[in-house]
């Protein structure tokens, strides 16, 4: 299942007033981030995660990283903070349809 353009757009438009549930240290993407990651996405399914690093580079590939371990999808990514959505047993968020 990927994403359609509206549905991200809905997912953006909730996720506006949200505040990082995860920040990456100076240590970077471990295991214990990642579980805090993947606990966060069942509970609240739409989550932002902020990452700390100053390349460009770097920051690309722990986004990446995040993203195939979690098995979440990458709504948005701006600056440093990631939007992540993953559907939870409950579907607290119902998206739009895709046609």
């Amino acid at each position: 299942m990927t994403l359609t353009n509206k549905q991200k757009q809905y997912l953006k438009g909730l996720a506006h007033s949200l505040k990082p549930v995860v920040l990456l240290g100076q240590h970077g993407l471990t295991e214990g981030v990642l579980a805090e990651i993947d606990l966060a996405l069942n509970f609240h399914e739409l989550i932002k995660v902020k990452v700390a690093s100053e390349d460009r580079d770097t920051k690309a590939l722990i986004i990446d990283a995040i993203v195939r371990e979690t098995k979440a999808f990458k709504v948005q990514s701006v600056g440093h903070v990631l939007t992540l959505y993953r559907a939870s047993e409950e579907k607290k968020i119902s998206l739009p349809r895709a046609k």
